[in-house]
């Protein structure tokens, strides 16, 4: 009896819910990427918002920045940088730059895209004003003074690092580029930032990280993108010999078939060697556990470099667990002389800028099989940083469900006046396992007076989900009409936004008990989608997924699962086998396992399941605990009442120190403890 009971159980719950768990709600509104253009940055300081200037002060011509190191192509220690060797891209970006006036080099790094992008200014634009924000913040500065001038090139090398809060907006780039034909952008970007805004890792992000990467996105979709190959080709390699009696091309002509002359020029490869060497006892390791510390700062989403006294403090806890004092380190002051020394006199594993700040070599980012962020790295960064660097690291955090971490990050930011800090703050506690609260500051923010028409949509859109993700499904949908209404008037019937509304609508239309309304809503959906949107495959799989999910019946269990194991076939191509949608799927399948009585086979895969959320996700991640507590529903229907009852125990421990009281999976956890013997 206790068996059928659990089945029973397994029949009538509504398994999957939320956007990473499930993906049914996985569309969590990318309205608020229309938003980011309202954002206005506070005053800053002159050295944050000034441009690339002369001796004089004043904004040089092309052909007058006369050093390619001023427009950020790597400097060459002692002297000046190795000739120019013309690349095969270099015609087609001139003619790109005069039909579309937005060209974005893409490449990977130490390909020679800053170099190429430099000298196509200097040959092809030399009497155009060269206008080089020289941060982020002075972004919007240096719009304004491209636009004072009737020629100018707006170069953007690291694109990546101008893109976000008070960076680069689209808006920003039209009112450039509209104005006249005398104004072009040129910009840089490394082939791993650029795969970043590929479709399929959309499908990784959920809340203010998805609003944020599309806004981003669709700075990058204005561009004509040039790639630029690391290898050279057989014509530039001939190009190259004429420069021959350079000490630096003439060594890079030498392994040019393993590297790219460029990126051998910038000593890349042996930078990479020279820093895993370094850990050999007796050697440096004590500069390699240096180097390590600034290349994890950088992955953890800190773009301004790092003080001596940080990167002293941040080092040590690499090097114990390399050894410590048994690799014989060396003395801290050599340590990083030999990090800093270039290699090729090109550049060190540790780059110093004018503020005795470091950063490391970024051609270090590419290193295959770096491990997760440490706890204590980022524990130092978010107690020493200022509140705008916590908004990055807390966006970075929450794009990697490091949850806490994004709460802690966004909190400091918020209180630091970050304005833009409390919406993301409240979808990471939303998606923490306290949409009650989330949905209270979110209300909050969209009644907020002078809310301009678009971000107070957001904001009710994001308050509407978390309504619904509270429990309040009925509420949800009736918020969610209203919003379909008034995305509807403010925007395209077939934007993005207004589908990802609709996506909600017809979500809690299915959790109010509405089936067959929902499955209704989600075919309609998915037309539109295939129709307008042919390459969002992330959307399209997760419609699909709803589809098939509202449409289950009893008599139909095994042509679902058929229709659900094409479909995770086709997710992870599209999307990749980590990627939400494809667990969404996985997780349906389990689910569907286990109501046609293969409870065995339903366990192990719920198990399986856990085991990748984990390695994905914290393991107090709420839709980690919705799975456990599927597992429980799996074990109980497989017979394993013992086993079952003791991960019950421990799941609603779990949950009770992280979820607000009333969170759905507590009252999910004690029913199920319930129905146990």
């Amino acid at each position: 009896m206790v068996i059928t009971g659990c089945v029973a159980i397994a029949a009538a719950i509504t398994w999957l819910s939320g956007p990473w768990a499930a993906g049914v709600g996985a569309a969590v509104t990318a309205v608020y990427g229309l938003t980011a253009d309202l954002f206005r940055p506070r005053r800053r300081s002159r050295e944050e918002t000034d441009l690339l200037r002369d001796a004089q002060g004043r904004i040089p011509r092309a052909r007058q920045v006369s050093r390619p190191e001023a427009a950020g192509v790597r400097a060459a220690e002692g002297g000046a940088a190795p000739p120019y060797v013309a690349r095969d891209a270099e015609q087609e970006v001139v003619r790109r730059l005069l039909e579309t006036r937005f060209v974005l080099l893409v490449g990977e790094s130490a390909a020679g895209k800053s170099r190429l992008g430099y000298e196509v200014a200097r040959a092809h634009f030399a009497s155009y004003r060269f206008v080089a924000p020289r941060t982020r913040a002075a972004v919007p500065q240096a719009v304004v003074c491209a636009r004072s001038y009737r020629r100018a090139v707006l170069w953007l090398d690291d694109l990546e690092n101008y893109l976000g809060r008070d960076g680069i907006t689209v808006t920003l780039l039209r009112a450039l580029l509209d104005g006249g034909g005398g104004h072009v952008v040129l910009a840089t970007m490394r082939v791993e930032e650029y795969r970043r805004f590929e479709a399929r890792e959309e499908s990784r992000l959920t809340g203010s990280d998805r609003d944020a990467w599309r806004t981003q996105r669709e700075v990058l979709q204005e561009a004509a993108v040039i790639r630029l190959s690391r290898r050279w080709s057989a014509g530039e390699c001939r190009r190259a010999t004429a420069h021959i009696g350079d000490a630096r091309i003439a060594a890079a002509l030498h392994s040019c078939d393993r590297f790219g002359i460029a990126e051998t020029i910038a000593a890349g490869p042996e930078l990479m060697a020279a820093w895993e060497n370094a850990w050999a006892p007796g050697t440096n390791p004590r500069a390699a556990a240096l180097v390590t510390a600034a290349v994890d700062c950088r992955r953890a989403g800190l773009r301004s470099g790092v003080t001596r006294e940080l990167l002293e403090l941040l080092h040590e806890p690499y090097l114990a667990a390399r050894g410590g004092s048994d690799l014989r380190p060396e003395a801290i002051d050599a340590a990083f002389q030999w990090a800093c020394t270039p290699a090729l006199a090109t550049s060190g594993l540790l780059i110093q800028d004018s503020n005795s700040r470091y950063q490391a070599f970024d051609y270090l980012l590419n290193t295959p099989n770096l491990g997760p962020l440490p706890d204590h790295l980022w524990a130092s960064l978010i107690a020493t940083v200022g509140p705008e660097d916590a908004y990055d690291l807390g966006l970075v955090a929450h794009q990697q469900a490091r949850l806490r971490r994004a709460i802690t990050a966004l909190t400091r930011a918020h209180e630091g006046a970050v304005a833009e800090a409390e919406l993301p703050l409240a979808l990471a506690l939303g998606d923490s396992g306290r949409p009650r609260e989330a949905a209270a500051r979110l209300h909050r923010i969209a009644q907020r007076p002078g809310n301009d028409p678009l971000f107070a949509l957001t904001a009710r859109h994001q308050a509407a989900f978390f309504t619904g993700e509270a429990g309040a499904a009925h509420q949800a949908v009736r918020m969610f009409r209203n919003i379909v209404a008034q995305a509807q008037a403010l925007l395209e019937q077939a934007h993005p936004d207004v589908l990802d509304a609709r996506h909600q609508l017809a979500y809690f239309t299915g959790q109010s008990g509405d089936t067959s309304g929902a499955a209704q809503h989600f075919r309609a959906l998915l037309a539109d989608r295939e129709q307008h949107h042919p390459d969002d495959h992330q959307q399209i799989i997760a419609t699909k997924r709803s589809c098939i999910w509202f449409s289950i019946r009893s008599d139909t269990i095994g042509e679902s699962e058929r229709h659900m194991h094409t479909l995770l076939d086709e997710a992870i191509t599209r999307l990749g086998a980590d990627a939400p949608h494809t667990l969404a799927i996985r997780s349906s399948l389990a689910t569907l396992a286990a109501r046609a009585g293969r409870h065995d086979e339903a366990q192990a895969c719920f198990a399986s399941l856990i085991e990748d959320r984990i390695r994905l996700l914290e393991a107090e991640h709420p839709h980690v605990i919705r799975s456990r507590l599927d597992w429980v529903q799996a074990l109980a229907g497989a017979g394993r009442i013992e086993q079952a009852r003791a991960e019950a125990l421990s799941v609603l421990h779990t949950a009770e120190q992280v979820l607000e009281p009333g969170h759905r999976h507590l009252h999910f956890a004690r029913h199920l403890l319930a129905q146990l013997p």
